[in-house]
Parts: C-alpha cells; structure tokens; sequence
C-alpha cells in the first residue's frame, strides 16, 4: 500500500490512473484538440489552483512560457498549498507569488489551450457554456512517461507531493515542442521540433 501511496497518491488515484486510460482509448476522454500552431497561451486547470496547476503555471513561466491556470472549485486569491510550495521550493521553484484564480475570473483569450489534471476536468469545462468551445486536453498527455491522470497531492503524503510535481516538470519541453506558439518571444517558431502525443499514450 505504501508504494501506491507514494506513486499514485491513493489507492483511488490507481483505479483513476487506469479509467482515464480506458476513456482515453475509447475516445471519451474529453480531449478537443485545435490545430496546434494556433496555441499562444497554456492554461493549467485544476479542482483549486493551488497544488497542481499553480506549479504547472509557474514552472512554464520559468521555461519561458505564455502561461495561466485557474481552478474549478475554489476562490481566487488563496496562496498555493504550503506542502506543494516546500516541494517545489525543493526543485528551485517558488511558488510565494501564486495566487488561486476561480473559474468565473479567467478571461479566455484566442490561441489558449485548457490544459486539466484529469478527465472529469475536461467534462466540467465542456459542460461550462462560457469554456465549452475552448480547446482542452489533458496536461499528463505531455509529462514523461505518459501519466494522463495527475492525482490531486492535497494533503497526501510528500513522497507523492514530489514525485507529481516531477511528473509536471517532464511536460514544460515537450509542451515547449508541441506548441512552439506559446514561446514567449519565439523567433521562429518552426524551429522548434514538435513532440505531439496521441489520445492513447
């Protein structure tokens, strides 16, 4: 039990781990995909914007990134989880700064890709008639090896905490790859070599 506790957060994080798989092969995992040259800005979605997508945002900015994140069930302005900060406070990223963004605050702007943490995600932003035609796929798609469903680590163990702050690391250069759009200040954006995964990965 600890060695599902320390990679998958839960037991119940598996069995979720295992679903989105499912869904994903079957093509009910949410995705809607633009053409990915129409990219300008990542958007990091999550349950509070306080663990997972708050570290996503800040480590793209640090990768040079157009970045944001937002949460689907919290309220803006509360500070990232004080574990998931020492985590990433560990790897050399700060996470001080951060502040939680709700929902109902973000403003949409064209060339953004709604990046989430796990396929009920993406059902809650298909279902939001304000997100709904927003592009949207699923940030674990991109982390290295392939993890479509990220556990939320609220109040887990840091063993976990760290290692699903590791997985969103592996993402930023194949994200950076996949959409060179959202480069900040890219010079040439057919430069940049994509690494574009499928919906089975």
């Amino acid at each position: 039990m600890d060695m599902i506790d320390s990679r998958y957060g839960t037991f119940r994080g598996l069995i979720r781990l295992a679903l989105t798989r499912a869904e994903l092969v079957t093509g009910d995992g949410g995705v809607s995909l633009p053409d990915r040259r129409a990219i300008r800005r990542l958007v990091f979605v999550c349950h509070g914007n306080i663990c997972r997508s708050a570290f996503a945002d800040v480590l793209a900015r640090a990768h040079g990134l157009h970045a944001a994140s937002f949460g689907l069930s919290t309220e803006t302005g509360k500070p990232a989880h004080p574990p998931v900060c020492a985590a990433a406070a560990a790897m050399g990223h700060d996470l001080g700064a951060h502040r939680s963004l709700r929902a109902q605050d973000y403003a949409p702007a064209e060339g953004d890709l709604l990046l989430a943490m796990e396929t009920r995600h993406l059902r809650r932003l298909a279902a939001d008639p304000a997100l709904a035609a927003a592009p949207r796929t699923l940030l674990g798609l991109y982390t290295r090896p392939a993890t479509p469903h990220l556990h939320d680590p609220y109040q887990l163990g840091d063993a976990y905490t760290r290692l699903c702050l590791e997985r969103i690391a592996t993402a930023m250069p194949v994200l950076a790859a996949a959409f060179p759009g959202a480069i900040a200040a890219a010079s040439s954006p057919g430069a940049v070599r994509a690494e574009h995964p499928t919906a089975s990965a």
